[in-house]
């Protein structure tokens, strides 16, 4: 038997860091039910869904923990009577939203807060709860949600995977057959000394040709038969490679990403086609840097047999990044003169992303 049989950890979480993660845990090691209450406000810049899938990936291996969201848009006054007892209106809505979801209504009141901060006594005595503070002068872990704010590339340790998976500017490389998506991209990873994920759909031909070859031996890449499960796979396989990357860095780089595989499905079956989309789903990078193919020689490795499409391929990029309202940058020029155009939108692009709005005061 623990000691408490619910508790009550809440916050901002704007965004989740260690510090937040030992208040869970320690909440979870002494309660048999912990609910987590993630109070947002509409002027912050990182969602509360956002922020709540991130907490409950990290502690999906938590006992009796729950992870909700909510929006607090009432000020902090902690000398305020009438906004205090806003607050916690709020607060006792989220926990009979646990109660209702563990289908036991009765069961939403509390008899433990734990927090790490000056306000923790007064809230849990409004709930009639024992407050326990964990940590309170960040010994453990000497972290604040303000600090990482502030520097969130310098703070990266400090972040849980699913944050930083989150968190993190990724950066894709598009453009037509060999107009240098792999060279500006591992480029760009070097220079940033960031992870780099491959493109897949060039390790998707050469299987597939491989597998050709048991049914028809002669067979080379002009005699493949594409289909729409063939593009599903390529962006499912590239969501899976760029997703298990990205928490390594604050700055993370794609040869393509499973968007542009919709790009490519039109290319080889003459139309766009859902369920391409679909299995993309609604992935948005921080920056595309579209490759031109002028000044680039094309270059026959074997595998590619597009050279009379470059231009139209590069046009049909164009066409579908502006269709999407994503940031891209066209890149041109030389080898060194396509680096330095990327770096410089590359620069601008971080500046904003990691910026972030103050909270509600």
């Amino acid at each position: 038997m623990k000691q408490f049989q619910h508790a009550l950890v809440l916050g901002k979480f704007y965004p989740p860091h260690l510090g937040h993660h030992l208040l869970i845990r320690t909440a979870a090691a002494a309660s048999e039910r912990t609910t987590v209450a993630v109070l947002a406000s509409s002027v912050e810049s990182i969602p509360v869904a956002s922020r709540v899938s991130w907490l409950t990936a990290e502690h999906s291996g938590d006992s009796g923990v729950a992870v909700l969201g909510d929006i607090d848009e009432h000020p902090t006054d902690f000398d305020d009577d009438a906004i205090w007892e806003a607050h916690v209106a709020i607060t006792r809505s989220v926990l009979s939203r646990r109660a209702i979801m563990d289908g036991d209504p009765a069961s939403a009141t509390v008899d433990a807060v734990f927090t790490s901060e000056d306000y923790g006594a007064e809230l849990a005595k409004r709930l009639g709860a024992q407050h326990v503070p964990v940590d309170p002068d960040r010994v453990t872990h000497p972290v604040s949600g303000t600090a990482v704010r502030a520097d969130p590339r310098g703070r990266w340790q400090d972040l849980a995977p699913a944050t930083r998976a989150g968190l993190a500017a990724r950066i894709v490389v598009v453009g037509a057959e060999s107009t240098g998506t792999t060279t500006l991209s591992r480029a760009l990873a070097d220079h940033y000394k960031a992870p780099w994920v491959p493109e897949y759909g060039r390790v998707h031909t050469e299987e597939k040709l491989a597998a050709a070859k048991a049914f028809t031996p002669s067979v080379d890449v002009d005699g493949l038969v594409w289909t729409v499960g063939d593009f599903i796979d390529v962006a499912v396989r590239q969501a899976r490679a760029e997703d298990e990357a990205a928490h390594i860095g604050p700055v993370l780089v794609c040869d393509n990403d499973p968007w542009a595989a919709t790009v490519w499905c039109e290319r080889y079956l003459g139309c766009s086609y859902p369920q391409v989309a679909d299995a993309v789903g609604d992935r948005r990078p921080a920056l595309y840097l579209l490759t031109d193919h002028a000044d680039v020689p094309f270059e026959q490795d074997g595998w590619r047999n597009g050279e009379h499409l470059r231009e139209w391929m590069t046009g049909l990029f164009v066409s579908r990044l502006t269709e999407r309202r994503v940031p891209w940058v066209r890149v041109t020029g030389s080898r060194s003169q396509r680096l330095e155009q990327a770096i410089d939108a590359c620069e601008d692009m971080l500046v904003r992303h990691f910026r972030y709005a103050d909270p509600l005061g």
